[in-house]
Order: C-alpha cells, then sequence, then structure tokens
C-alpha cells in the first residue's frame, strides 16, 4: 500500500549512518516477541541531532533512536538510556508518546552506542515546508495551535513523581544551572566571533527570575515534533523526541515552543529558517500562546520575555554545536554548514527581546 503525500516520509539512510542490519536483524528477534525478517531499514530526513530510523520487519514498522556520529560537544541530549526510561515512565501516565520496547546498552551493541527501539507511531508531522496533498486552511492551524497550547498544559500536569521521573532532574535552581550550562556549552563549541551571544549570555546571567513550581517539561515542544492523527486532524496522537525532557520550570518549556514559533510578521531572516509552519495564516500569536497558556493552566505568565531569550540563546547554542560537529569533520551532513548563520539570526532575535522586552 503506498503512502499518502501527507504522511511521514522517509529516505535511504544517508552515507556514513548506516546501521549494522544483520546483527540488527538477529538482535530485534531475539528481544522482540513477533518480530520475523528481513529487517529493512530507512531514515528519516528530519532533525538534526540524534538520529531516527524506521525498521521494517514483516507487517511491524519500528523507530531506532542512536545519538549522532561524532557526537562530543554534549553528551546529555545523547543519552539513549535517559530517554528510554522517560518514556516508560510516562506511558501509564501521558500516553500521547511511542511505546518503548527495547534499550540497547554500548557494551552490548557493536555499532559503537548505544540506541532504544520503540513502536512507530504513524501520522501527519508538520516539518518545514506543507505536505503535499494535505490543505492547511486557517481554521485548521488555528485550531491545531490551540491544541498545541492545551496538550502542553496536559503535560505539565503530570505527576512526575508518581511516574517514577524524579531522577531525570533537580528543579531547585534550575533556571541558574540553565543559563551557566549553555553558555558553558557556547564556549566549548564557539568557532565564530558573533557579539550577541556574549551579550545575551550576560544579560541572562544577571536576569534570573523566581521560578515556578517545578513540573516536568520536554523542552523541545514544537508541531515537527508533534505526530497528528490523519483521521482527526488537527487533534495530536503523539509528542516525540523527549531526549531533552526533565523536571523544571514550566515556563522554560513554552519559552522554548516560542523560539521556534515564527510570525508571519518577524524578520525575513528568521522566516528563513526550517522551524516549521506557525507562520500560515490561523496560527496564534507567540502572545496569543501565552495567553492562552496562561487561562488554560493558571500560572503567572508575565516573566515570560526571560524564558524566550533563555530559549533563543539555547537554540542557536544547538546550532552552533551542530556546526562545530559539520566544522571539525565528524558529520558529513551537508544541511549543518548553514547552522552558523542560524546562530547569528537566533541570538539577534535574543539582542532584539531583550532591548523592547517582549517576545514580539
Amino acid at each position: 500500500m503506498s503512502t499518502p503525500d501527507w504522511m511521514d516520509r522517509t529516505r535511504a539512510v544517508r552515507p556514513g549512518e548506516e546501521l549494522d542490519v544483520a546483527w540488527l536483524e538477529k538482535y530485534l528477534a531475539e528481544k522482540v516477541p513477533g518480530l520475523t525478517g528481513p529487517l529493512v531499514v530507512e531514515q528519516f530526513p528530519g532533525g538534526h541531532s540524534n538520529l531516527t530510523y524506521l525498521l521494517r520487519m514483516g507487517e511491524k514498522e519500528l523507530v531506532l533512536r542512536r545519538p549522532p556520529f561524532g557526537a562530543k560537544a554534549i553528551k546529555a541530549g545523547h543519552d539513549m538510556g535517559r530517554e528510554y526510561r522517560i518514556l516508560s515512565g510516562l506511558l501509564p501516565v501521558f500516553p500521547k508518546v511511542p511505546r518503548p520496547l527495547v534499550f540497547c546498552g554500548e557494551n552490548e551493541s557493536p555499532m559503537g552506542a548505544t540506541f532504544y527501539v520503540m513502536e512507530r507511531v504513524s501520522g501527519v508531522i508538520l516539518r518545514a515546508k506543507p505536505p503535499k496533498g494535505l490543505e492547511l486552511t486557517p481554521e485548521l492551524m488555528r485550531k491545531l495551535s490551540e491544541n498545541f497550547v492545551d496538550n502542553l498544559v496536559d503535560l505539565h500536569t503530570v505527576d512526575w513523581r508518581a511516574a517514577g521521573l524524579g531522577e531525570i532532574g533537580k528543579p531547585e535552581g534550575y533556571l541558574g544551572r540553565q543559563v551557566a550550562g549553555w553558555t558553558e556549552r557556547y564556549g566549548k563549541a564557539k568557532t565564530d566571533d558573533i557579539p550577541e551571544m556574549e551579550q545575551v549570555a550576560k544579560w541572562l546571567a544577571g536576569h534570573l527570575p523566581a521560578e515556578l513550581a517545578p513540573t516536568l517539561i520536554h523542552n523541545d515542544y514544537k508541531y515537527d515534533n508533534l505526530v497528528l492523527d490523519p483521521e482527526r486532524l488537527p487533534s495530536i496522537r503523539a509528542v516525540l523526541d523527549w531526549e531533552m525532557a526533565t523536571i523544571g520550570d514550566p515556563l522554560s518549556d513554552l519559552g522554548m515552543a516560542l523560539a521556534y514559533w515564527v510570525e508571519a510578521a518577524d524578520p525575513e531572516e528568521r522566516l528563513a529558517l526550517p522551524f516549521g509552519l506557525t507562520m500560515l495564516p490561523g496560527n496564534l500569536t507567540r502572545e496569543e500562546l501565552v495567553a492562552r497558556y496562561a487561562q488554560k493552566s493558571g500560572r503567572d505568565t508575565r516573566g515570560i520575555a526571560f524564558h524566550y531569550v533563555l530559549s533563543l540563546f539555547k537554540v542557536a547554542v544547538i546550532a552552533q554545536q551542530i556546526y562545530f560537529r559539520f566544522k571539525q569533520g565528524l558529520t558529513k551532513d551537508e544541511r549543518f554548514a548553514a547552522m552558523i548563520a542560524a546562530v547569528r539570526v537566533l541570538s539577534r532575535a535574543a539582542a532584539r527581546a531583550i532591548e523592547t522586552g517582549s517576545i514580539r
């Protein structure tokens, strides 16, 4: 059966990112009941951090996640065991996650890295370009952006202690550690002189706000990490990519969503970033997202400007780390060559937010 154009598609595995298919087929047949070969491996083309593969064995479709090749700038975001434990804890209390099946430690894997395998949640994923054959009307995008906020509010109500997730983060002093940690990461991955990055880091260190009561936070919540139900658009079927999840101030999660939320009125250089389809007619604005979050959650969002600036800085650092890997020859993915331009654009956006004191 052919895959509709608007469903999330895979491609052949990129050169240099191949898996040991023969070993993996035998391993999965032993670890996951009911699987029979042959194993077919393809790759999801999106994403710039951990690598994601589609595994087909008979009628079953699974997804494998592993760290990128040459990932040395930041290890915490590539901890596959941690991500597997998060999914395992979340599934009973927040079912909008893929079901984890098996984790393979580095000592057990001949592929030079840990990895885990989960069930595939198929559906529509909105990436940088509108899917062919799917009309994204203003009415649909309005409802989706509302669902986007409401789902984040639901996520922030998860009883993370009851889910056994208390060990994934240290909420006390979370924001101070975030500022210090991401500033340090930038210093280690720095390749070019970008004055705005230094300016933003200094401002953040001097403007730490009081923190809200901690919740589970995803830390990378955006359209292309949501799987939409193709039969009930724009209903959200699953939230993907929990590698950055922790326990901390929920406004930092909202701030990260805003950092990826590009509006039609934003500068052209920011509109050029491949951040998704938030600028399409019908979407809530950043200010409307915050207002809806405040209404639905009952939380005080007056400090959101700090979290927005911090999140823009964090995304810029992530882009810098990716560019660092490319510059060092640790990855051959040509998409990464443009990451240094993204660092400049994001740092300018953060500097403007500091100057204006707003998220517009």
